[in-house]
């Protein structure tokens, strides 16, 4: 049995693999593990290491660093480039007021956190891990890890607090999330918004009644109307007719309009009658509606398309048909000619049959490529990530600079290529799969290696008074601050349970929360708004976590 001790004891290579492979496989299967409702999912990666730490399996430091590094980069950097896309498009809506919602409990968190060095003498060090683990913000503690490095401070006791205090960070925020629910919210508050939410896209039918459009263009009413909006069929008596920026309006055309929600006040006064035709749920047969024009969804994959803006590519007048609405993720945005496409954005195009023929090769429409990720993208994100994290960034009253460091400089990187790297025609698509396994894969190696480095004194620290009193402090930090801003926002704010839920958990880091949120609450405003509010909070406890360091240090 030589060989099979040796495979777990004697440090190399080799032996670092296997144990990280043991240490991922066993705490991802018993994450899947739900115990009413609620499950730890890729959190128990960590307590797996905990343990396997705590009975002396681990590796050599140098493939510990190797390998947490590389893991906390890849995760970062992925779940950037995933909400890049629909990033500031969401700050310019209610992503804003959801974001200053976050910040109130970050902001309270850290105050408290530095209220508890006062009055009960824990360092510093000690504390950011506490908070790191009350707010379940790995990265975080990594950012506050290397600001302790760079001023030769020991950061073991940071990752045992982590340690400690990372479990009740999880189930803090659910029980706090039971608390408001059952005494805080007013039934009101329960209703979630519908699901469309995420749709910026309206379609509806309007008969031509006014007379000041009659004979003009639609290129013509688009400049004197100055609103947005698609014109994807008008009928004509019994004519259909796919429309142009040269076709002329007649009184008494019906046109089927795609436009935002909040124009269609607008569109009203413009056009004339609205037709009582609900166009907007989900089963239409759009290939139905009359026997010339039909509709299809063309997705983008040819590379030189990246980046360009839908009207250049003048496909009304190449190939007369209309894109009315673009599919990107989950977000559906109007086909307007400013629109600037992205590689494996699903396009819905309105046309005959034979131009869509002709528009589908132009456009690629080649999804067996989308299975491809272009893993180049991936890894020159990382290298200028991490190049950003070493800047220093110079603030007043500081002996030290701040660096957005390995967690901070990749997910900053991450979010500008995937919302701005189409226009520089860099190709960063991932599947919805691919991007989930990196993000997954990348955040078990480094929690794995936390845990193992966390696990030779964790329980020793436990049964201890201090290790006790950790734990105390770091479930304040979880719940105090959730409770206060949650109440407050339910009771002055007009945002439904699940907004709320969404924005708690985004702001502490906390998906496994998410999860039983999402379980209980009907809708997809949880998910929504946690993507809105999650990476600026990331990013916000990150630099927050250095500026303490270096303060109070």
């Amino acid at each position: 049995m030589d060989w099979f001790n040796g495979l777990f004891s004697i440090h190399s290579a080799f032996q670092s693999i296997i144990v990280l492979s043991l240490v991922c496989f066993v705490g991802l299967a018993l994450g899947k593990i739900h115990i009413r409702g609620i499950s730890l999912g890729v959190a128990f990666v960590f307590f797996i290491g905990i343990i396997a730490g705590h009975f002396g399996l681990n590796i050599s430091p140098q493939m510990s660093e190797y390998a947490e590094t590389f893991g906390l980069v890849l995760f970062v950097y992925t779940l950037g480039l995933h909400v890049g896309p629909n990033f500031f498009g969401a700050m310019r809506q209610e992503g804003i007021s959801l974001n200053l919602w976050g910040l109130a409990v970050i902001l309270l968190g850290t105050g408290l956190a530095i209220l508890f060095c006062q009055l009960t003498a824990i360092p510093i060090p000690t504390m950011m891990g506490i908070l790191s683990g009350a707010t379940t913000n790995t990265p975080a503690l990594g950012a506050a890890q290397q600001a302790l490095g760079h001023l030769g401070l020991p950061t073991r006791s940071a990752a045992l607090g982590c340690a400690v205090t990372y479990p009740l960070g999880v189930i803090g925020v659910i029980l706090a999330m039971i608390f408001l629910r059952k005494f805080v919210v007013k039934p009101a508050n329960m209703v979630a918004k519908s699901t469309a939410d995420e749709d910026h896209t309206f379609v509806v039918q309007y008969e031509v009644v006014n007379q000041g459009i009659h004979g003009k263009t639609i290129a013509q009413i688009s400049q004197m109307a100055h609103i947005k909006f698609i014109i994807s069929r008008i009928w004509r008596g019994e004519q259909v007719i796919v429309p142009l920026s040269t076709t002329q309006l007649k009184l008494g055309d019906n046109v089927l309009i795609i436009t935002t929600d909040d124009e269609v006040g607008g569109m009203e006064l413009l056009f004339g009658k609205k037709v009582d035709n609900d166009w907007n749920r989900d089963q239409i047969d759009w290939n139905h509606l009359d026997s010339k024009v039909e509709s299809k969804i063309i997705v983008i994959t040819r590379p030189m398309l990246n980046g360009k803006k839908l009207g250049s590519l003048r496909l009304r007048t190449t190939y007369g048909v209309n894109v009315s609405r673009v599919l990107r993720g989950d977000t559906k945005l109007l086909g307007t000619n400013d629109l600037r496409l992205q590689y494996g954005d699903r396009v819905t195009v309105v046309g005959e049959h034979q131009a869509l023929e002709n528009v589908e090769k132009y456009l690629g429409n080649a999804v067996q490529e989308l299975k491809e990720p272009n893993l180049g993208a991936i890894f020159l994100g990382m290298l200028l990530g991490l190049a950003i994290g070493t800047i220093p960034i110079h603030f007043p009253g500081m002996s030290a600079p701040v660096r957005l460091g390995i967690a901070g400089g990749p997910i900053i990187m991450g979010i500008l290529v995937g919302s701005i790297g189409p226009r520089f025609h860099l190709i960063s698509y991932t599947t919805r799969s691919a991007s989930l396994m990196l993000r997954q894969l990348g955040l078990s190696l480094y929690l794995a290696c936390l845990g193992l480095d966390a696990g030779k004194d964790f329980f020793h620290v436990v049964v201890r008074p201090e290790g006790l009193l950790w734990i105390g402090v770091g479930f304040c930090l979880t719940i105090i601050p959730i409770l206060i801003i949650g109440t407050i926002a339910l009771r002055t704010r007009k945002l439904d349970f699940g907004t709320i839920c969404g924005v708690l958990c985004g702001s502490m880091a906390n998906p496994m929360a998410l999860n039983y949120a999402t379980d209980t609450v009907k809708g997809e405003t949880p998910s929504i708004s946690y993507a809105s509010v999650y990476p600026l909070g990331m990013f916000l406890r990150v630099i927050i976590a250095q500026i303490v360091v270096m303060f109070f240090v």
